[in-house]
């Protein structure tokens, strides 16, 4: 799929400039340059060039910045704050999540994973997600539909509330910000705010979308010809 996708946009582009040349859509050459096809295709030959020595140069100097944040963070987790703040969470969750029972593993894994993620572990927190999804389908009646409970897991992993914004901090170390985590505050704000939406929408919509026309906790037969 991903393959399809940079083949599209590459083929898009292609276009565009062949439209350009055309006149269908505004001359993107720079002032003094022809109006022509190769014109455009060199513009989109060196933009392509400009853009992948931008990425290398901005992957490799995160790397550094990266690297001490999540060794930072892993001593942190070693040290127990991950669980703390699962500890913390785990009263919120059990309310979020009425159908799932408290000593489930399916809530374990779910408090991990939340407090993995607000913490910018996002290594540690994959697989959490993975197992927790897991035992939430161990639960779920209608096992061919998602249940309330991994449509709201799911929702609140998206939205994903954080704490520590480690690749954006260090992005903007890379770009020499006067104060890179000056980004904690409305990070938080604002992932707080997206968090609560998609809590918020998914207990809305859950019980009018409940699906009560399927009892059978089965897939639909296929229709025959």
């Amino acid at each position: 799929m991903v393959n399809r996708v940079f083949v599209g946009l590459i083929l898009l582009a292609f276009a565009v400039a062949l439209l350009c040349d055309v006149g269908v859509l505004p001359a993107l050459r720079p002032p003094g340059q022809p109006d022509d096809v190769a014109v455009h295709l060199k513009l989109l030959t060196d933009g392509a060039i400009q853009s992948a020595e931008s990425a290398v140069s901005l992957a490799i100097g995160l790397i550094g910045v990266l690297a001490l944040w999540m060794g930072l963070l892993r001593v942190a987790e070693r040290a127990g704050l991950v669980a703390m703040l699962a500890r913390l969470l785990r009263p919120v969750m059990t309310r979020l999540f009425p159908d799932v029972p408290p000593d489930h593993p399916a809530m374990g894994a779910m408090v991990m994973n939340m407090a993995a993620n607000m913490l910018g572990l996002g290594n540690a927190a994959t697989p959490l997600g993975l197992e927790a999804m897991r035992h939430l389908q161990e639960l779920n009646p209608k096992k061919h539909l998602a249940s309330n409970a991994m449509v709201l897991f799911l929702a609140i992993n998206t939205s994903g509330l954080t704490l520590i914004p480690i690749r954006v901090i260090a992005m903007r170390a890379k770009y020499d910000s006067a104060d890179p985590v000056a980004i904690l505050l409305p990070t938080l704000l604002a992932t707080l705010c997206s968090t609560v939406v998609a809590v918020l929408v998914a207990k809305l919509l859950g019980p009018r979308f409940s699906l009560d026309d399927d009892e059978t906790g089965t897939p639909p037969a296929e229709a025959t010809p």
